[in-house]
């Protein structure tokens, strides 16, 4: 009887085991509708399973960390291009040049990673607030938004930390000084994106400085009395990087989930969240490439430097 147990508990493992192989381990940051569609479509057009985690950029970075001794993952889709700089100077990713990425802009794409979309980063100013409607960065350091400006903190967002970097990058120590100024007009720095948002959402303060659009945008869809305002003087793109790890033992499903994500039904499905699709040959549904006012910097040299400037705004922000 002993024999019948270990022998049928042996193949019930082999066959988990099987089971597991055949099927594609996807880490993805959000929105969770994106994610649990990308997998669902490219199932129903491959047969390939899907396995797919999905949380926050930091969540998956550390799981993926914690694993490092029996790799699971085969892609990563992150929310911080900066964690794909991490990756690939540490030798752990794939090279792969999708076929699908034709039409991505050349500085949205490397050998190894791929901007699956991006977002920018906005002002988001609520309707009912007596505030006027500001138009530039600068405008929140002025005396009727005292106490009414809020920010995502750049410690724990990556997207609030790109928007630092590249404003630096443009403008050198008047960006210094214009964090200085926003701290002396009372701006509040909360913790991730969400944080900054909700008290604007709730009426407690009128301005995000360095909101992420999509996410905004998702709310106003919803009746959020709110504007997304592009600052006249400029923003920073947040690109989704997506990577196939060196780890993975899938490679060849893996580089088909990536055609799948770059391709025609992928990026639509980018845009249907309000990303801005990586191709710039997929339409937007929101303000494309060509309306955007970027800001280009060096995140190889940003990612370098990461520490020190969130260091650098922590002390501007406590005096």
């Amino acid at each position: 009887m002993k024999t019948v147990i270990v022998a049928t508990t042996l193949a019930l493992g082999l066959l988990s085991q099987a089971a597991f192989a055949d099927t594609l381990v996807v880490y993805s940051a959000g929105p969770k509708p994106l994610a649990m569609g990308l997998a669902k479509e490219f199932e129903a057009k491959t047969g390939i399973k899907v396995d797919m985690f999905q949380s926050t950029a930091g969540k998956i970075m550390a799981r993926y960390q914690a694993e490092k001794a029996n790799p699971q993952v085969d892609v990563m889709i992150s929310a911080a291009w900066g964690d794909a700089i991490t990756l690939d100077q540490a030798g752990e990713l794939a090279a792969y040049a999708s076929p699908e990425s034709a039409n991505v802009p050349a500085f949205l794409k490397t050998p190894t990673y791929v901007a699956q979309g991006a977002a920018a980063l906005t002002m988001v100013y609520n309707t009912k607030s007596k505030m006027p409607a500001p138009t530039s960065w600068a405008d929140l350091t002025k005396p009727e938004y005292r106490d009414q400006v809020t920010m995502p903190d750049p410690a724990s967002s990556g997207s609030a930390l790109t928007l630092m970097q590249g404003l630096v990058t443009k403008n050198g120590d008047a960006a210094w000084d214009l964090f200085a100024k926003l701290n002396a007009n009372g701006m509040l720095v909360a913790g991730a994106n969400a944080a900054a948002l909700n008290p604007v959402l709730q009426g407690e303060r009128s301005v995000v400085f360095g909101a992420v659009d999509y996410i905004a945008m998702g709310q106003k869809a919803k009746g959020e009395s709110i504007e997304v305002i592009y600052p006249t003087d400029g923003t920073v793109l947040a690109p989704r990087p997506i990577m196939i790890l060196k780890s993975s033992k899938r490679q060849d499903a893996a580089k088909q989930f990536v055609d799948f994500v770059m391709s025609d039904a992928g990026q639509k499905l980018v845009a249907n969240v309000l990303l801005l699709p990586g191709r710039t040959d997929i339409p937007a549904k929101r303000p494309g490439f060509s309306e955007l006012s970027i800001i280009e910097f060096d995140e190889v040299a940003g990612a370098a430097n990461a520490a020190a400037d969130k260091a650098k705004f922590a002390t501007i922000m406590a005096k």
